[in-house]
């Protein structure tokens, strides 16, 4: 028997799950914030129990020594030496990386490399890796891309049309991401159909502060909504998803305070999406609290939110030549019925019969009438999970 930890780290934040493998099961959780800022927190959680930490944590190495020094200090475990894999979820593994891999010097650096593709989360990966093969030098490290998954994706799909030596010598190509989590709740989905998964026709729907959808074909990515970077597709908590890229150049002619396109690429991954609209917050919640107050710049961040959503859905019926289940998840996808109401209330075509009994906060599964022709699932995503069974699979 022994324990794996799950690592998810960005640029100032980590956040980690520790299993006892191979029984899966849950030892801990926790989530270092405001890595290289003053007042940073530290959160661990097990047995039904909680600890904070309020404290200075420079960066990414001394964020790991805190981390396994409360692993020691709460009991968690005994001894370092339990600890035999760690699994690092890393957004964009490029056309280097086709599936997990065991972290060397020459992994490393092109996961590095790759930062420009995924500037927000590569940089904090690499670090995390850099952190835990100083501390644990012997243990398995092991990289799990979220581009993998869509690696399945054929040449018409993710090219660009643009003159093809940008893909040739630059390789400018649609990588997507969260293939980790697309990839667990279609495999969830076809347990709860109760069949196999290279018979289905998925459509999954991550909807978190970052948004993805999948057509998943007998197992397969077929296509994907983010692009080149995770800044592609539907709109998101701060990221505008798909635009006219004229507006890059126009904004930087006629706005005086964006120089480059570096300060539009900065306004529509951080500063767009709901914040945007809104002006207020990019958390659905406060959206939804907008809504109720009849606030007009909260009704129209949602249902522009909604309208993209629908939009992408739509697409991949097309792609799929119909689907056997959309699936909803990650934090808004998972718990925010309302939305899955609006954006599904278009989709009716489809065949699509929403049970407003089952569709409410808290209910997983199938949320559908027995006479829909294509079900909907609520599945929780566990991309920790996916990655330590590849840090097992690997370790072998």
């Amino acid at each position: 028997m022994s324990k794996t930890i799950a690592i998810n780290a960005g640029s100032s934040s980590l956040k980690w799950q520790l299993y006892q493998m191979p029984e899966e099961e849950v030892l801990a959780k926790g989530l270092i914030e405001r890595i290289g800022l003053k007042d940073s927190i530290s959160t661990v959680k097990f047995d039904d129990q909680s600890e904070v930490q309020t404290l200075d944590i420079h960066d990414h190495t001394q964020a790991v020594e805190i981390l396994l020094k409360d692993l020691i200090h709460l009991g968690i475990i005994k001894d370092f030496n339990e600890i035999t894999g760690a699994g690092h979820r890393i957004v964009a593994g490029g056309e280097y990386f086709k599936e997990s891999t065991v972290v060397d010097d020459d992994a490393l650096a092109k996961i590095e490399e790759l930062s420009a593709l995924a500037p927000l989360h590569n940089p904090g990966a690499a670090a995390g890796i850099r952190a835990f093969k100083k501390l644990l030098p012997n243990i398995t490290s092991v990289a799990v891309f979220d581009t993998a998954f869509h690696t399945t994706m054929n040449d018409y799909t993710y090219l660009y049309p643009i003159p093809l030596h940008y893909y040739e010598d630059y390789k400018v190509r649609k990588y997507g991401a969260h293939g980790t989590s697309h990839q667990y709740v279609a495999q969830e989905a076809a347990k709860y159909m109760n069949r196999p998964l290279e018979e289905l026709k998925l459509i999954t729907a991550h909807i978190g502060n970052g948004v993805s959808i999948t057509a998943n074909y007998h197992g397969k990515s077929v296509d994907t909504s983010m692009g080149f970077t995770p800044l592609a597709g539907p709109m998101m908590g701060t990221r505008s998803g798909d635009i006219d890229p004229a507006i890059i150049p126009y904004l930087i002619k006629n706005d005086p305070e964006l120089k480059d396109a570096a300060d539009v690429i900065e306004v529509l991954n951080k500063k767009s999406g709901l914040l945007g609209v809104s002006g207020a917050s990019s958390d659905m919640r406060d959206i939804e609290a907008g809504i109720q107050k009849q606030d007009k710049a909260s009704v129209l961040a949602y249902n522009i939110y909604v309208d993209r959503i629908k939009k992408y859905l739509g697409q991949y019926f097309a792609v799929l030549n119909g689907a056997d289940a959309i699936v909803f998840t990650a934090g808004v996808g998972e718990n925010a019925w309302s939305l899955r109401r609006d954006v599904l209330e278009g989709l009716t075509w489809f065949g699509i019969t929403v049970d407003p009994e089952k569709n409410v906060f808290g209910y997983y599964g199938d949320i559908t009438k027995p006479e829909s022709k294509v079900k909907v699932l609520v599945i929780p995503t566990d991309e920790e999970l996916v990655i330590a069974r590849d840090v097992e699979r690997l370790k072998a």
